[in-house]
């Protein structure tokens, strides 16, 4: 078993005309023992910046403590937000200069940029970027999560035929993943607020 399959996860974002979803499993697991099912896998950095974390969870909770301190910095320096363009750089930038001994993490990076056009990427353990139009998966379910959303996306959705398309994606591909599940975590951003939901899912 792979050291990224050790914890499960499943992770997607997905765009939509001016807003965007980011969506996550819920399970902690080692190995195909349950831990806790009401983990967290999402992340927010400002409100209109998200990232997700699949992989290894005490690797994704370092990194995440310091892209906070990263972004806190320039918060004070700049006097200002980060874009997601730039905040995706510095997510790289963070991995690849521990590439020798990477963080075992693959980010799912999802926000609102100029205009309120929506940005999502996402990267592997080193830090290289594959960005996006429509959607990006990781995580242990990425493979069924790419099929349910090549079915189902379509581009320019409104919020909420977006927030049901990414959740049914997401509900539907966790099951066909024995390391992912036990319901969803879905965040839905708009120019204008941020909406949260807990989805219920299989429990086993």
């Amino acid at each position: 078993m792979s050291i990224f399959e050790y914890n499960g996860s499943a992770l997607v974002a997905m765009v939509g005309k001016n807003c965007f979803a980011i969506a996550s499993d819920r399970r902690l697991g080692v190995q195909l023992q349950t831990i806790a099912t009401d983990f967290q896998k999402i992340y927010k950095i400002h409100d209109k910046l998200f990232i997700g974390l699949a992989g290894l969870a005490t690797d994704t909770q370092t990194l995440y403590q310091r892209l906070v301190f990263r972004h806190k910095l320039y918060q004070l320096r700049e006097e200002r937000d980060m874009k997601p363009e730039t905040f995706a750089s510095l997510v790289s930038a963070l991995l690849y200069e521990k590439r020798f001994g990477p963080y075992f993490c693959q980010p799912v990076i999802a926000g609102l940029g100029d205009e309120d056009k929506p940005f999502i990427c996402t990267m592997d353990s080193i830090g290289a970027k594959e960005l996006a139009k429509d959607f990006v998966v990781a995580g242990t379910a990425s493979e069924s999560l790419y099929g349910a959303c090549e079915s189902m996306f379509k581009p320019d959705m409104e919020a909420e035929e977006l927030f049901e398309t990414i959740s049914q994606a997401l509900l539907s591909s966790v099951d066909r993943d024995c390391l992912s599940g036990w319901g969803g975590h879905v965040y839905l951003v708009t120019p204008t607020e941020v909406t949260e939901r807990i989805l219920k899912g299989r429990m086993d």
